[in-house]
């Protein structure tokens, strides 16, 4: 694989590792709290219509646009998908948003399980079934998103659904040794760096697909082709990083003794 495929495969790994550490959280919360029957079947329908809308999605992007005009919707889509990841990274890490806790957030779900009153009907219990449903194709559908994206504008669907598929399985299985959510996952440095790649790939295909608007309609060409998205890559860090230490709350000064000496 070239440079560009090996990026592409590292971003779709990562997004796909840091959502589904996030839906494994409330599967987990649901089925050891309530039902893992009732749970798994939530899970299993979630997939089922995460399947659907990947098909639908990818056929009527690849069928309906010209290559150029793809580009540019895919590149302005993860762009904005990828300033909304940088942004919050960034008020993280300057003190201004609570770090993502995994912890925290399976002990919020777990009493609202507890909470919830017995919705049964049909022999499910359908407040686990509708809450795993939720939580797994909503994250999922980021990273369906993610592997569309990728795939149709790098031309390589294969490496992106692989990608993806590992991280999904490297999720179950450590999700399955551990037996609860997944904390030890450094996963606000993941989201930093997966904002960064989406921002970085966003900007590279954006721009090549501004060529829609010239007379031959075809896509642009970066000076140093793919090595292009590693200098963009590079400026949104930095930038990220400028905006860190401008938001940054400044540490409290110290309260003077008032004890004597």
């Amino acid at each position: 694989m070239d440079a560009a495929a090996w990026g592409l495969g590292a971003a779709v790994l990562l997004a796909s590792i840091v959502e589904m550490v996030e839906a494994l959280t409330i599967v987990m919360a649901m089925g050891m709290t309530r039902s893992w029957r009732s749970t798994l079947m939530g899970v299993g329908a979630a997939l089922v219509a995460l399947a659907a809308f990947t098909a639908a999605a990818g056929y009527a992007l690849a069928t309906w646009l010209p290559e150029a005009a793809l580009q540019l919707a895919i590149g302005g889509l993860l762009l904005i998908f990828g300033l909304q990841w940088l942004r919050k990274a960034v008020l993280r890490s300057s003190g201004r948003k609570a770090m993502h806790d995994e912890d925290q957030i399976f002990a919020e779900e777990v009493a609202a399980a507890r909470k919830a009153g017995e919705v049964r009907q049909g022999g499910l219990d359908w407040f686990s079934f509708m809450i795993s449903f939720k939580g797994v194709f909503l994250e999922g559908v980021e990273v369906v998103f993610i592997v569309i994206t990728f795939g149709l504008s790098a031309g390589n669907m294969p490496v992106a659904i692989g990608a993806a598929v590992i991280g999904v399985l490297l999720v179950l299985v450590v999700g399955i040794a551990v037996r609860g959510p997944l904390s030890k996952v450094p996963e606000n440095t993941l989201k930093y760096g997966v904002g960064l790649l989406l921002a970085g790939f966003g900007s590279y295909w954006a721009v090549e697909g501004l060529g829609i608007f010239t007379d031959s309609r075809q896509s642009l060409d970066w000076p140093g082709a793919d090595l292009a998205i590693l200098v963009l890559i590079a400026a949104w860090f930095g930038l990220s990083r400028l905006l860190v230490r401008t938001l940054r709350r400044p540490e409290p000064a110290p309260v003077p003794s008032t004890s004597g000496s």
